[in-house]
């Protein structure tokens, strides 16, 4: 059988097939034919024999051609359906991760109660707590924090304010106040007379301006008082003593002494006798009111201040009872600097506290 004939190269490319069935073969023939094509190194095309040595590539390039375009045509299948596939991942709704659930953190327990005392309290944790036993066991008592501190002063809130609550064996007791309408507070008293077990309450006085100061006391199971100052105007002020012979259950106001200074101190030394301490605000002498009535008159006493002294001892603290005789300390105020502004004066009446003598020096307590 004869070989099949070379048919002429096209750029290079050597065909094997029959020239008949190669268009671009026979494309080839009719331009060598036509004299419009030379060797490369002539023109654009050259003799077939002269480069068979050259080529390397033995496909028609028309079958070259096919195969690449079906190359093409599967890398674009390829592109294509990796967008379809891609498209169809992006647009499944996603399954939202269910992440495990963390343990919830344990509140932290409430800090230990401390007592430095066997009779005493605790505001630890927002709370008010009483002991009788210096901390092995607690009470706690039906008060809200905020309303021991209300008024004008209210303390460092660390600790209740002084001498505005009782804490003894027999009777407990604290002076909170609550919101009144229209205008100023309520002012009561909560006690127990059970160390915690129950409470009562009784109200001593409502309707009351903004509170400053706060005391309260009692000489013996029935007879107590409360005094208070409120309605602050720069160094004026109202002041009200507050008289209870029924251990606290009900309350009287005693008539007022009429002074609007600045109230210091007060209080009774029994059912009858009572005083009130004025002056806070660089006094020059003190200024003390003694009631003999249980407050229903008032009269200010009468200080003979050694001239040594004058303008040092100036602000008296509240009276008490020794032996025969009455007896008071009265300190220098804020702004003394006699002996280091700690030395007290201590004086002596034996008229119930009308009039009053000077005695001696007292260092201070520690």
């Amino acid at each position: 059988m004869r070989s099949p004939a070379l048919s002429p190269c096209f750029f290079g490319l050597k065909c094997q097939a029959p020239p008949e069935k190669c268009r671009m073969c026979q494309f080839v023939i009719f331009l060598q034919n036509s004299g419009s094509a030379r060797h490369p190194n002539e023109g654009l095309l050259g003799n077939c024999e002269e480069r068979l040595s050259r080529q390397d590539l033995k496909v028609c390039p028309r079958k070259g051609v096919r195969t690449m375009k079906k190359v093409m045509i599967g890398l674009s299948s390829l592109m294509f359906i990796g967008q379809i596939v891609g498209l169809i991942y992006f647009i499944q709704p996603k399954t939202t991760e269910v992440q495990e659930r963390q343990p919830e953190e344990a509140p932290s327990e409430p800090a230990p109660l401390y007592a430095e005392k066997t009779i005493d309290y605790s505001l630890q944790n927002g709370e008010l707590h009483i002991t009788f036993d210096q901390g092995e066991h607690w009470t706690h008592v039906p008060l809200e924090i905020e309303s021991l501190f209300a008024g004008e002063y209210s303390g460092n809130q660390q600790d209740l304010i002084k001498n505005s609550y009782m804490l003894t064996e027999d009777l407990v007791g604290f002076i909170y106040s609550e919101d009144a309408i229209p205008y100023g507070i309520h002012i009561k008293w909560l006690y127990s007379l059970d160390q915690g077990e129950s409470w009562q309450q009784s109200a001593i006085t409502e309707n009351y301006p903004s509170i400053r100061f706060r005391k309260i006391g009692f000489l013996n199971g029935d007879f107590g008082y409360a005094i208070m100052t409120g309605d602050r105007t720069m160094s004026q002020e109202l002041s009200s003593v507050f008289l209870t012979n029924d251990g606290g259950k009900s309350w009287r106001e005693t008539n007022r002494s009429n002074m609007t200074s600045l109230l210091a101190d007060g209080g009774f030394v029994d059912e009858q006798t009572g005083f009130l301490s004025y002056g806070t605000l660089n006094p020059e002498q003190p200024t003390l009111f003694v009631t003999q009535n249980a407050g229903d008159t008032w009269t200010e006493a009468a200080i003979d201040i050694p001239e040594q002294y004058s303008q040092i001892f100036v602000i008296a603290e509240t009276p008490v009872k020794e032996k025969e005789h009455l007896a008071i300390l009265i300190n220098q105020g804020s702004n003394g600097d006699y002996q280091g502004g700690k030395i007290k004066g201590k004086f002596i009446s034996k008229d119930n506290g009308m009039t009053w003598e000077f005695s001696k020096e007292v260092e201070p307590i520690e």
